[in-house]
């Protein structure tokens, strides 16, 4: 092929790549069509005889799934010699490579193939979509007809190899759904499963889900096709730079939007995931073959679970006898028997309850709430079922207000989740405490919306607070329950940022708080929350010193609710003495019991604290407590830290 033909490509392909219009299957597969026609053109041009040859398009290529900065995926199938194929195959390889397109290729015979496809999971799974661009079509369909019956004939022993790999990418890479940079391929619930879903489905092993997460696929395809087109160049991470310009391309309003969008389908991906790796699973590990017969001879075993609830084969199900569309709690009590079995609704079972079931009365009945905590009381096992009914939509129909949080993104570092998730997970939290407190209850209910003023204008506590009051008369709660939730949601920051940014010394800082939680039950609600929280949002927001702190505002704001006098403050120290009558900056350190004290004094300022704590982090001094004392415009810090490791730095 000549240069010029090789540059006519590149002009024709960059002028598609660039062309205006909508992202999506038809720009994909007009990439590959092109690529397709100039590929056949060149092995047309080689001269020689196609009846041994053939070129087959692989993996990504094989799909039609071509983004600009996609290399091609090409398998040369021939039934020559390796000596006789390659100067051949080198005709084909180095036109493509002076295109500058990147190339992932192999020269095998079928059965070179069939070997490598039956020790290489990743192989076969590029082998399952393989498409011819030209040559002898019979070589390639040959290939097909084997690699999939060995791939069905081997299922069940392979399956499970195919399993490690996504859980081995699944700890590497994330999870999709709530990364701020995510991987669109590898990180779960991305590219790569969808395509792992296909391989099952291909097993004929289990059923996989048909709707929801193949336009979920089509959805992030477009995204890494504007990524690619942004950027200039291959690669599937959305780095945060780039999230507004590939925003922009897409027509999404901004780069929260975007994720917004990527989390959900993400979810939808990683769901139908889930879900088909909980069947494999189980039929993997469940009776022989003969045994399967058996029972379905006779009907598998149903066991009673709850009203109009049963388990059967691992899954829980509605009962015969019973009758969604006049029960309409049974899309709560159902979910609830589940989760606290740890065992998971058949889709069907949630299909039927978004479909089948009214809307609960308003106020809801004594037994909607008792279920509803009963859900949210289930521990881990809440995440899943959570999931299941947000993806049928149940989730929406019980709390309108969850659509403004639903997989909203927390641009931080501290938080690992997005909003509804994170709202979910202190919920699983709070189920560890619930032994701890008066009403399980409003802790579990306190949890899951504490953040729902979240992703909407003002103040998140205040606004969540005024939801809180309206879900909770919705939910059928007292009125003087309701006063708690609505505390528990607009002081759930009041005990970690008091006992952090305050001296714990100050009488003023006790009362403080007990001005806004007036009930020794209602804080020790508050206390567990805030644990609750902070072991949902990541490993980065709660420490044995923030621990200790916390505990300590606590076990004072409860003395002096329960009428016992606020201890007197200390008497100063020498050095404290000495620091208080200091002029300008002046540091002290001398060791102790529990590390080193550190005294600091200063002319009080507005950030004066933080701006000590972050000298004290660049000396890897890490700080046990602190404690301050104003008198004046001075400000005394009193710290006790311990070095990560050596001797602690001059105070000079």
């Amino acid at each position: 092929m000549s240069a010029g033909e090789v540059r006519s490509f590149i002009f024709e392909r960059d002028a598609l790549v660039r062309r205006p219009g909508p992202f999506g299957t038809g720009r994909r597969r007009a990439l590959s069509a092109l690529t397709d026609e100039w590929l056949k053109g060149l092995f047309d041009s080689i001269g020689r005889t196609a009846a041994d040859l053939c070129l087959v398009a692989v993996g990504g290529y094989g799909r039609q799934e071509l983004a600009p900065g996609s290399d091609i995926d090409l398998l040369l199938l021939h039934r020559n010699s390796a000596a006789a194929v390659a100067p051949i195959a080198d005709k084909i390889w180095y036109p493509i490579w002076d295109t500058g397109i990147s190339l992932d290729h192999s020269v095998r015979t079928p059965a070179e193939a069939r070997r490598l496809a039956s020790e290489d999971i990743k192989v076969v799974l590029g082998l399952l979509d393989t498409r011819v661009i030209a040559g002898d079509g019979t070589l390639a369909e040959k290939l097909r007809q084997t690699v999939f019956a060995d791939w069905r004939a081997m299922a069940i022993k392979r399956l499970p190899t195919l399993r490690e790999l996504v859980e081995q990418r699944k700890t590497n890479h994330g999870e999709l759904g709530c990364l701020l940079e995510p991987d669109l391929k590898e990180a779960y619930g991305g590219l790569r499963d969808a395509t792992v879903l296909r391989a099952i489905a291909a097993t004929w092993v289990t059923d996989v889900p048909h709707s929801g997460w193949p336009r979920a696929h089509s959805f992030l395809l477009d995204v890494r096709d504007a990524l690619h087109l942004v950027t200039g160049k291959s690669g599937d991470r959305l780095l945060l730079q780039e999230q507004d310009g590939v925003a922009a391309a897409l027509g999404i309003a901004d780069a929260d939007e975007l994720l917004r969008q990527v989390y959900t389908a993400a979810r939808s991906i990683a769901f139908a995931s889930d879900s088909t790796w909980h069947r494999v699973e189980r039929l993997s590990s469940g009776p022989s073959r003969l045994s399967r017969r058996l029972v379905n001879r006779r009907g598998p075993e149903r066991v009673p679970l709850a009203d109009g609830v049963v388990v059967q084969g691992g899954e829980v199900l509605l009962a015969i006898e019973a009758r969604p569309a006049t029960d309409p709690i049974l899309a709560l009590r159902a979910p609830a028997a589940a989760a606290q079995a740890g065992l998971p609704l058949a889709p069907i079972t949630v299909e039927r309850l978004a479909s089948e079931c009214g809307p609960l009365p308003i106020p809801w009945p004594a037994p909607a709430r008792e279920a509803f905590v009963s859900l949210l009381g289930s521990g881990t096992s809440l995440v899943r079922m959570w999931e299941s009914m947000d993806q049928a939509g149940l989730i929406e129909s019980l709390i309108p207000h969850w659509s403004t949080v639903r997989s909203a993104p927390q641009r931080n570092a501290v938080h690992t989740f997005t909003v509804d998730r994170h709202l979910v997970e202190t919920a699983v939290q709070a189920s560890a405490f619930t032994r701890e407190v008066h009403r399980p209850d409003l802790l579990l209910l306190g949890a899951l919306l504490h953040d729902i003023g979240k992703a909407r204008p003002g103040d998140h506590s205040v606004v969540g607070a005024e939801i809180a009051a309206d879900l909770a008369e919705r939910m059928g709660f007292t009125a003087e329950d309701s006063l708690v939730i609505v505390d528990l949601v607009r002081h759930h920051l009041l005990l970690v940022d008091t006992a952090t940014r305050r001296d714990l010394e100050d009488p003023a800082t006790v009362d403080y708080v007990t001005s806004r939680i007036d009930n020794p039950e209602t804080l020790d609600l508050l206390h567990a929350l805030t644990r609750a929280d902070a072991f949902a949002t990541g490993p980065a927001a709660w420490s044995d010193w923030r621990a200790k702190l916390v505990t300590e505002l606590v076990y004072k704001a409860q003395a002096q609710l329960a009428g016992h006098p606020t201890p007197a403050e200390p008497e100063l120290s020498e050095v404290q003495q000495a620091a208080l009558a200091s002029t300008g900056v002046w540091v002290a350190m001398e060791a102790a019991e529990d590390g080193y004290h550190l005294t600091v004094a200063a002319p009080d300022r507005l950030g004066l604290l933080s701006t000590v704590a972050g000298v004290l982090s660049l000396q890897r001094l890490q700080v046990r407590s602190a404690r301050v004392i104003t008198v004046g415009e001075r400000a005394v810090q009193i710290w006790t830290v311990f070095p990560t490791f050596g001797d602690p730095p001059s105070s000079q």
